[in-house]
C-alpha cells in the first residue's frame, strides 16, 4: 500500500501517489461511463459490428443501396462486407464468420442457417440491342442454338442450372468466354462478343448500355433469401440490416426485376 496523505502544519495533502492515484480512478469512472453509454447505444441499436456475406452481383447492385441506407440511421455501427461466391458464404455462415448473409437457393442443399426468403428470381437472357434476338419478346432455348455465350464459371450455381437446361436441348451452344462475375459477362455482351444467361439483377447494371434482357422459355428460377448463422441469436443490428434490405427489394419488385 501507500499513503494517501502526508500531514504538513496540521494540514493534510494528498501525497505524490495519491495525485496518481485520483487520476487513475478519475479514468476508471470515465471508461465505466462510456461503457453504460455504449451499451445504452447497443440496445438501442446505434453501435457495433455488422459482418455482411454476400455474391458478388448483390455487391454490385442493390446491397449498396441498402448499406447507404443503413449507414445514414446507424452511423456508428461498423460495417465489414464479403464479397464471396455461393460455396464460401455457406462456410462463412457455417463457421459463423458473419452475421448476415444474402444468397440464392440453386444448389444451396440445406443451409446450416436460419433462412429468410425475400424474393423469387427468374433468369434473364441478355444480348446486344444489334443482335438478331434482340426483337424477340422471350427467348426459348431453340433460339440459342449456335450462338456465341459469354457464361459464367463452372462452378456457379446458375451456370450448372443452365448447362442442365439448355446444353442438353441445345448441343450448338458454344461458350466462348468464361467469367468470374456478372458485371464482367454483362460488359463482353455490351461490346458484342456473345449472349449470356444472367440473375434479373444484372439488370441493374445495363443503364448506359447497349444489351438489352430477354426472359426465358423455359424459365430459370430460384429464391434470394437473407441468412444468418444458425443458432446464433439475431442481433437488433442484423435486424436492422434486414429491414433496409427488405425496402430495396420492394423497390426491385415494384421494377418488375424480382418476383413475390
Amino acid at each position: 500500500g501507500f499513503a494517501l496523505f502526508e500531514k504538513k502544519r496540521n494540514q493534510l495533502k494528498p501525497t505524490p501517489e495519491a495525485h496518481l492515484y485520483h487520476a487513475s480512478v478519475m479514468r476508471l469512472i470515465s471508461q465505466v461511463r462510456e461503457t453504460a453509454q455504449d451499451a445504452a447505444a447497443i440496445a438501442n441499436n446505434q453501435l457495433g459490428n455488422i459482418v455482411v456475406a454476400s455474391q458478388p452481383t448483390f455487391v454490385d447492385t442493390f446491397l449498396l443501396d441498402a448499406i447507404r441506407s443503413f449507414h445514414e440511421t446507424h452511423p456508428d455501427v461498423g460495417i465489414r462486407v464479403l464479397d464471396v461466391g455461393m460455396r464460401e458464404l455457406l462456410r462463412t455462415l457455417d463457421k459463423q464468420y458473419c452475421d448476415v448473409a444474402l444468397g440464392i437457393t440453386l444448389e444451396a442443399g440445406n443451409y446450416s442457417a436460419q433462412v429468410r426468403k425475400l424474393a423469387r428470381c427468374e433468369a434473364r437472357c441478355i444480348m446486344h440491342r444489334d443482335h438478331p434476338l434482340a426483337k424477340e419478346k422471350k427467348i426459348s432455348k431453340d433460339m440459342l442454338h449456335n450462338e456465341d455465350f459469354i457464361d459464367l464459371m463452372p462452378d456457379s450455381p446458375l451456370r450448372k442450372r443452365v448447362d442442365e437446361v439448355i446444353q442438353t436441348e441445345s448441343k450448338d451452344r458454344r461458350t466462348v468466354v468464361e467469367m468470374g462475375t456478372m458485371r464482367g459477362a454483362c460488359a463482353l455482351v455490351d461490346r458484342g462478343v456473345g449472349v449470356a444467361i444472367v440473375d434479373p439483377f444484372a439488370e441493374l447494371l445495363l443503364a448506359g448500355t447497349s444489351v438489352v434482357s430477354k426472359r426465358l422459355v423455359p424459365r430459370i428460377e430460384w429464391d434470394l433469401v437473407f441468412l444468418t448463422p444458425d443458432g446464433v441469436p439475431v442481433s437488433q443490428v442484423s435486424e436492422s440490416m434486414f429491414t433496409e434490405i427488405q425496402l430495396q427489394v420492394a423497390r426491385l419488385k415494384g421494377m418488375g426485376i424480382l418476383e413475390e
